[in-house]
């Protein structure tokens, strides 16, 4: 058996460096979304208020995308020419001026595509766990 190790451990370091399975936002139908995304952050830090009204040292901080999910595209949507509808929610830490520390904060949105165009609305609570609508 201790003869086996080194092969087993070597053989999960090369399956390891196998392929990886592709990331949908990447390209396809959710071509841009990435960009998007970050774009929406910059929005975040420039309009949210635990965003602007902190001091520079304090401005908000660890952005995370909590969750992100595919919605069905309609038939009305399909009409209008939208191939993809994403909704995603993202985390992040906001100062609290009253408290004098960071606290937890979140902003949830709908992106839809229409050709090459992405578009994104603010939209209600999401379920982290599902990214399904509250």
């Amino acid at each position: 058996m201790p003869r086996a190790l080194p092969l087993i451990f070597a053989s999960l370091a090369l399956a390891a460096c196998g392929p990886k399975a592709a990331d949908p936002a990447a390209g396809g139908k959710f071509a841009g979304l990435d960009g998007e995304i970050r774009e929406w952050r910059e929005t975040l830090m420039k309009t949210r208020s635990v965003c602007t009204e902190a001091p520079a040292d304090k401005a908000c901080q660890s952005f995370e995308v909590a969750c992100k999910g595919e919605k069905e595209i309609t038939s009305a949507d399909a009409a209008k020419g939208v191939t993809a509808r994403v909704v995603a929610a993202m985390t992040y830490s906001g100062w609290d001026a009253t408290h004098g520390e960071f606290s937890p904060a979140s902003a949830f949105a709908e992106f839809a595509k229409t050709g090459e165009t992405w578009t994104r609305q603010e939209i209600g609570p999401l379920n982290l766990t599902t990214c399904a609508v509250s």
